[in-house]
């Protein structure tokens, strides 16, 4: 599940992959639900007129948003420029839990300078429960038994939203036109 901190837009969703450490099953990080730090596929000029070119697709396609496959690959691309390296952390994380014997944190120098903080509970090697914060001191991601969740960023949810505002326009911009065309036909219609 990937949830913004400051965001009304929820999502419910386990992010759990197959991989496994300890008793934690890793998450799934192609989940379009939970990013990791990317390169950018294109400069953002690019990436605002593929925007706008899958808003048209879709709109003529009768769909919307995360109902278009497009859409989504183009969200988790253009999100994951500016986000956290989650799967840096969360492995470094789990790693320095694993080799603390205490069932309490102890503090990481390592990932309090580089990576964040990890907060956890667990008895043994049995992790119940864990949360990653990055260096900002914004919560990322949490482990609990029943699975993974991930928290956008404000910087996340400042670009996801940015790519909304210009998706919505250009999918309303689509609608608009193809209302006047099918007017003009319906005119044509019947005057003819």
């Amino acid at each position: 599940m990937r949830i913004g901190n400051d965001n009304p837009f929820a999502q419910s969703h386990l992010l759990s992959g197959t991989e496994k450490r300890g008793n934690v099953q890793l998450p799934d990080y192609t989940d379009f639900h939970l990013n990791t730090k990317t390169a950018p596929a294109m400069s953002d000029d690019k990436y605002r007129a593929a925007i706008i070119e899958q808003a048209k697709k879709d709109q003529e396609a009768g769909k919307f948003q995360s109902e278009s496959a497009g859409f989504r690959s183009l969200v988790k691309s253009y999100v994951s420029v500016v986000s956290p390296d989650r799967k840096n952390m969360i492995s470094e994380g789990l790693r320095a839990i694993y080799k603390n014997n205490n069932p309490e944190p102890k503090t990481f120098n390592l990932l309090d300078y580089l990576l964040g903080t990890v907060k956890y509970n667990k008895e043994g090697n049995d992790l119940s429960y864990a949360e990653f914060y990055d260096s900002n001191g914004e919560m990322v991601a949490t482990y609990s038994n029943s699975g993974w969740t991930s928290f956008g960023t404000k910087e996340e949810n400042a670009r996801e939203s940015e790519l909304w505002g210009i998706y919505n326009n250009a999918w309303n911009s689509a609608a608009r036109e193809s209302r006047g065309k099918q007017g003009a036909a319906d005119s044509i219609y019947i005057s003819g």
